[in-house]
């Protein structure tokens, strides 16, 4: 891991092509939302297909506070992260009380409610149009106002993220969340808080949600519904299961997957069809999804271990025999 995280590092010294500089920043903006969803999913069992409403608040609180009331990026981000968490909290004591697809439905409506408070509080919002002229991200004096730069950014709380749900899952916590998980009753039974324990890895995996849309807001300078709607929760959930729901170090994976397989689909698709919607996008993970269910079940970077430790123990019985 070491490793790769200083090939990252190094990237930008060796590539100038802005167009992949572009793809890393989204993938790092999505690995962020997804290790989220992989505490809330994989270690505490709460299935969630509103992830991108909390990523649009994020979004979106950075643009009204930065344009609309003239606050400096760094405490617009601050402040989303504050008033995503509240509204995770608020929303999760009621909806947590849910289990199963009842929870699903719970967060998904969430999501659409959110999705349409973008859409018609148009004078904070833009509306359909969307909110321009959201600033580069400013810190210290450091102005994050070009791609090499808001690599770097991301990369860092990228990393960050990482290292607080590591400790996380290593901690007491964790192990609360991973016996709910197993079983709620059983967890109840040997004394463990179930409902203190979910909403906080609820709220939790908000504000990472939270985070990686103000970074997004900053990065494309620009605000609109679209990004976060029904599909943008369905790649979120793609994401977690490709790189696997139990493995905080598969979400980048899982997230670079379904990133440059989108962009696959955007470029190729209107080479091949008069036309190119968000339901080729849909399909395509849901294929994806089937596959990695079928033959990865523990997603990409486990199920990917798996095989080559196969390979390996079929190698030494050859060479023994």
């Amino acid at each position: 891991m070491g490793g790769l995280l200083l090939v990252l590092a190094l990237f930008p010294l060796v590539d100038r092509i802005p167009s992949h500089l572009d793809v890393l920043i989204f993938i790092g903006i999505h690995a962020i939302v997804t290790v989220g969803l992989c505490l809330l999913t994989g270690y505490a069992g709460q299935i969630s297909l509103g992830q991108a409403a909390f990523y649009g608040l994020g979004a979106y609180a950075s643009g009204v506070l930065t344009t609309k009331f003239g606050v400096s990026p760094l405490f617009a981000l601050l402040a989303g992260l504050v008033i995503t968490g509240a509204i995770a909290y608020v929303m999760g004591i009621p909806i947590l009380k849910l289990r199963g697809h009842y929870l699903a439905m719970a967060t998904l409506a969430f999501g659409i409610i959110v999705y349409l408070a973008f859409v018609e509080f148009k004078d904070f919002t833009g509306g359909p149009s969307g909110l321009p002229g959201v600033p580069p991200m400013r810190i210290a004096g450091l102005v994050f106002d070009n791609d090499v730069k808001r690599y770097y950014l991301v990369l860092i709380a990228v990393v960050a993220v990482l290292a607080i749900a590591r400790n996380v899952i290593r901690s007491r916590v964790g192990r609360a969340l991973r016996s709910i998980h197993g079983s709620e009753v059983a967890a109840e039974t040997l004394g463990v808080d179930t409902t203190k324990y979910k909403l906080q890895v609820f709220v939790l995996s908000a504000v990472f949600a939270s985070l990686a849309g103000s970074l997004y807001a900053h990065h494309l300078t620009l605000v609109s519904p679209s990004p976060f709607g029904f599909i943008a929760s369905v790649e979120f959930v793609v994401m977690a299961a490709v790189g696997g729901l139990a493995s905080i170090w598969g979400a980048p994976f899982g997230a670079a997957a379904i990133t440059l397989l989108t962009e696959a689909i955007r470029r190729i698709m209107p080479l091949l069809l008069s036309y190119a919607s968000g339901e080729h996008e849909v399909i395509a993970y849901g294929i994806l999804l089937m596959a990695i269910m079928i033959f990865m079940p523990e997603g990409l970077v486990a199920g990917t271990a798996d095989l080559v430790r196969r390979l390996r123990r079929a190698r030494t019985r050859e060479t023994k025999g």
